[in-house]
């Protein structure tokens, strides 16, 4: 399912699709073919935490507030979350850092003045298994401004794993939609600001950016081959407070003994 902020919203910002292309385009002079891969510390995922494969399993309460540090192919930048904005968001990000869902996963789509997007993971196999796995929606406590992380969605009550950072104040357009911010980068923006816009948008949003669909079936290792630039996650983890350390989560028992769990 698409989980992308919507079309609509480029209407609303009154940002036309050949506007965003236009301002994305290469200046005079400067050649418009991809370059060779720039980032040797992003790899594909080799060896991913098991528990991932498990989303209705992971379901641990988030700290009051608490911190990820993300280190990326640009640099790093810290978010600082607040359970009490958004707490269905906020611990839905908690279990899928502390668990190393974002680790390699791409920054797919970077709309310079709007908003930069990632979350889908970097093993296909990962993506199947939470493409389902959907949280209810949390009612808009704060602004999506400059800087704020809110989960995409398809439509009501579909959050997945999908998030965005907002590059500019989009409250006016982005809150009555039902965009609930769960978290705040305070440092690094300016690395956020940076990640390598020259794709464009999605397809769909006419730009030349990866479709969610072939990203989802292909991960990173499609990412890759089809877009070298893309900037990516390295890692994302809790530095404070320091999580505890995780046991692996025992699987439903069967029918026989137990009813099943259910997501």
């Amino acid at each position: 399912m698409k989980r992308s902020v919507a079309l609509l919203l480029f209407c609303t910002l009154g940002m036309s699709i050949s506007a965003m292309q236009a301002a994305q385009a290469p200046s005079a002079g400067q050649s418009s073919a991809p370059k060779a891969a720039t980032h040797p510390t992003a790899t594909h995922a080799a060896s991913s935490d098991p528990a991932l494969l498990h989303p209705a399993l992971l379901k641990a309460k988030a700290p009051d507030a608490y911190e990820v540090t993300f280190t990326t192919t640009k640099g790093n930048f810290v978010v600082q979350v607040t359970r009490a904005w958004a707490p269905l968001g906020a611990d839905r990000f908690y279990n899928l850092v502390k668990h190393g869902f974002f680790t390699n996963a791409s920054f797919f789509r970077v709309v310079p003045g709007f908003v930069v997007q990632f979350g889908i993971s970097a093993d296909p196999k990962i993506s199947a298994v939470w493409d389902s796995a959907m949280i209810k929606d949390d009612p808009v406590k704060q602004s999506n401004k400059i800087g704020s992380l809110t989960f995409a969605t398809g439509g009501p009550n579909t959050r997945t794993t999908q998030i965005f950072i907002n590059l500019r104040d989009n409250g006016q357009s982005l809150d009555g939609m039902g965009f609930a911010p769960f978290g705040q980068v305070t440092s690094g923006m300016d690395v956020v600001q940076r990640l390598y816009s020259g794709y464009g948008d999605l397809p769909e949003m006419g730009g030349r950016g990866p479709s969610e669909a072939a990203i989802t079936r292909g991960g990173k290792a499609y990412l890759d081959k089809n877009f070298p630039m893309l900037d990516s996650i390295v890692s994302a983890t809790v530095t404070s407070p320091a999580p505890a350390a995780s046991t692996p989560p025992q699987k439903p028992a069967s029918p026989a003994s137990a009813p099943a769990a259910k997501p």
